[in-house]
């Protein structure tokens, strides 16, 4: 699939699977070359071109990111059963460098008092991905509709009323 709003941008679709995504999943490597993929239940998408990420308990993530930057960020939307995959460039940024505060708020906000953001992860996107879970593939004429009451049946759970 060609990527979405073009190379390393982030498009109203890509925006839209970002809220609707209750945890995202960051990939890094560690000095050995070493896989490591952690959920991280705080970010926002920030800009045209970056995911911001909550550190709340990301020692691991840190530390890879420092020794080696580039990362991969994977979001879905369950109920819709599809989502995307962001390859990018990761930094690290502590509250007091002076970029924080500009980068923070929404993250900030999502976190509130209960949750310590010790630093960012910022993830500057170099590729964004479609990521379908099979269905789609073994059963394209499933209308959106079908595909999330077939979701909500699986995980035992309903909407909540408009």
């Amino acid at each position: 699939m060609a990527e979405p709003g073009g190379r390393g941008r982030l498009n109203a679709a890509v925006r839209r699977d970002i809220e609707n995504a209750v945890l995202c999943w960051l990939a890094s490597v560690d000095a050995d070359g070493m896989p490591n993929v952690t959920p991280k239940e705080i970010f926002a998408a920030h800009g045209e071109d970056m995911i911001v990420i909550a550190d709340i308990a990301s020692t691991n993530s840190v530390r890879n990111i420092r020794a080696h930057p580039k990362v991969c960020v994977s979001f879905v939307d369950i109920f819709r059963q599809r989502g995307f995959k962001i390859a990018g460039t990761a930094r690290v940024i502590a509250p007091d460098q002076p970029d924080f505060a500009g980068l923070a708020g929404e993250v900030l906000a999502k976190a509130g008092p209960d949750f310590p953001v010790r630093n960012l992860i910022a993830v500057r996107v170099d590729k964004i991905s479609r990521i379908w879970a099979p269905s789609y593939a073994l059963f394209p004429d499933r209308s959106e509709a079908e595909r999330m009451e077939a979701a909500y049946a699986t995980y035992g759970v309903r909407p909540l009323p408009s």
